[in-house]
C-alpha cells in the first residue's frame, strides 16, 4: 500500500468514532506501511477533554476494528495527537567547544541541545517537544545549523513545549488498554501545520489556528520556525452549547443544526430565511430564522478568534505575519469562517486543508477536520524514514539521543 493512499483510512475511523460517541467525530485513526519494510504505525487524534480512559478505550477499539477490517493489518505502535499544552518555555545554553577555535561537530550540536532541555518544568509538566530556534557561534547569531563552522563558544535558543503530566498519562493508558503502544505524543497544531502550511507561509510568518471541539490550538510561525504555541479552552463544543441554550434543542440536534445550517459570518445569511427546529410533542412544530442561528455561531466564534488575536498581540507578532492566518480543524468547515477571520485579525486568511505532502485517493480527507490526522501521518512517516536511514548507514547509535529534536523540524 502506497503511503499517500493510506490517509483515506482516517475517514473510516472517524465514522466509527462518530457511531460510538453519538456526536461529531473527534477521533482519527490512520495506519501506514513503510514501503518494503512493512513497519506499522497507528496514528491517533484524541483530545484531553474526552471521557474517562475506559470509555476512550472502547471508542478507540471500535474505530480501529472498523478501519482494520478491510485491510487486515496488525498494529504495533501509535502516534497520538494532544491539545493540552501551555505556552512554550524558552531555554538558552552556552557551551565551550574547546580552548581554541575548532570546527563545530555534530556531537557538539547534540550536546548543547541535550543540555538546553535539561531544565525543570515542575512535577505536573511533561516535555513534549523541544525545538531549536537558532544558534550563536561566538559573536555571530541567527545560525540555523552551526555544524562545520569554527568557533570557541556555541549557544542555542531552544523552545520547549510541555503538557500536563496527568493528562498525558491518562491518554497513554487509554491507548495501551486498547492494545497499542504509544510511540510518541504530538501537539495538534504542529501536526496540522505539516499538512496545511506551505514553506512560504512558515518563512514569511503566519498563525495557524486549529479550531477543535474542546480547545483551540495556536501556533505562530516565522522565519521557518515555531515562535509561539498556545492552547485556549474554547472551541466548537462551546458553539454547540450556545445553540442548545439559544434554540432550546438537545446537544445532538444542536450539532446537526450547526452542521447543516450553520454559518460563521451572519451577514452572509438571508434575513428572511427560516429553518425548522427539532421539537418534542409538547412543543409542537417550531421554526426559527436562520439568521438567529448564524448570529449565535458568529458571536461565539468571534469571541474565540478574538482571544486568539489577543494571544498574537501578547507575543508581539501583530502586523508582522505577512502570510496571515490559516484556520483549520473541525470548526473551520463553517461557511463564512474566512470572512470572520479577516475581520477579526485584519489580515489575509484562508482555510487549511490537508494537501501538503499527500496525494492519491485522498478525497475523503480533503476537509479541515482531518488536518491533524494527515499531519500525524506525515510526522511519523518522516520519523520512520529517518530511523531506517540511520540503521542502513550504521549511525543508529549516533541518531538515538538526537531523535526528538530532529523530529521537531518545525
Amino acid at each position: 500500500m502506497a503511503l499517500p493512499a493510506m490517509v483515506s483510512l482516517a475517514s473510516q475511523a472517524n465514522a466509527a468514532a462518530s457511531t460510538q460517541s453519538g456526536s461529531r467525530p473527534y477521533l482519527a485513526v490512520v495506519d501506514t506501511l513503510h514501503r518494503c519494510r512493512c513497519a506499522r504505525n497507528l496514528f491517533i487524534r484524541w483530545r484531553f477533554f474526552a471521557p474517562p480512559p475506559q470509555i476512550n478505550t472502547r471508542t478507540l477499539s471500535a474505530a480501529w476494528s472498523r478501519t482494520a477490517l478491510p485491510i487486515a493489518l496488525a498494529v504495533n505502535s501509535a502516534s497520538v495527537a494532544c491539545t493540552s499544552c501551555r505556552r512554550g518555555d524558552r531555554s538558552s545554553l552556552l557551551i565551550s567547544t574547546s580552548t581554541q577555535a575548532e570546527e563545530i561537530s555534530r556531537p557538539d550540536v547534540e550536546r548543547v541541545n541535550e543540555v538546553a532541555t535539561a531544565i525543570s518544568l515542575g512535577q505536573d509538566r511533561e516535555l513534549l517537544h523541544y525545538i531549536p530556534q537558532e544558534y550563536r557561534v561566538d559573536d555571530q547569531d541567527g545560525i540555523s545549523d552551526p555544524k562545520g563552522m569554527t568557533g570557541l563558544r556555541l549557544e542555542v535558543q531552544m523552545y520547549l513545549v510541555s503538557v500536563q503530566t496527568a493528562a498525558a498519562q491518562n491518554l497513554r493508558k487509554s491507548v495501551e488498554r486498547a492494545g497499542y503502544r504509544v510511540s510518541r505524543l504530538v501537539l495538534e497544531p504542529l501536526a496540522a501545520s505539516l499538512a496545511v502550511l506551505t514553506e512560504e507561509e512558515r518563512e514569511l510568518g503566519c498563525a495557524l489556528v486549529d479550531l477543535g471541539g474542546g480547545s483551540t490550538g495556536v501556533a505562530i510561525f516565522k522565519d521557518g520556525k515555531v515562535q509561539h504555541i498556545a492552547s485556549l479552552p474554547y472551541a466548537g463544543s462551546h458553539v454547540t452549547g450556545d445553540i442548545v441554550q439559544g434554540l432550546s434543542v438537545t446537544q445532538a440536534d444542536a450539532e446537526r443544526l450547526k452542521e447543516k445550517w450553520g454559518t460563521a459570518y451572519a451577514p452572509l445569511v438571508d434575513p428572511d430565511e427560516s429553518i425548522g427546529l427539532p421539537s418534542t410533542p409538547g412543543q409542537g412544530v417550531r421554526q426559527a430564522k436562520r439568521e438567529l442561528l448564524a448570529h449565535i455561531i458568529h458571536q461565539r466564534l468571534d469571541e474565540i478568534l478574538g482571544l486568539v488575536n489577543g494571544e498574537i498581540e501578547k507575543t508581539g507578532f501583530t502586523g508582522n505575519l505577512p502570510a496571515g492566518v490559516v484556520v483549520t480543524g473541525g470548526g473551520a468547515h463553517q461557511p463564512g469562517i474566512v470572512e470572520l477571520a479577516r475581520e477579526v485579525f485584519a489580515t489575509p486568511a484562508r482555510v487549511g486543508m490537508p494537501k501538503r505532502g499527500i496525494s492519491g485517493l485522498v478525497d475523503s480527507v480533503q476537509a479541515p477536520r482531518y488536518a491533524v490526522a494527515a499531519g500525524l501521518l506525515l510526522y511519523a512517516a518522516r520519523n520512520i524514514l529517518e530511523s531506517e536511514a540511520a540503521k542502513q548507514s550504521g549511525v543508529g547509535k549516533f541518531f538515538g539521543p538526537m531523535k526528538r529534536w530532529l523530529q521537531d523540524f518545525f
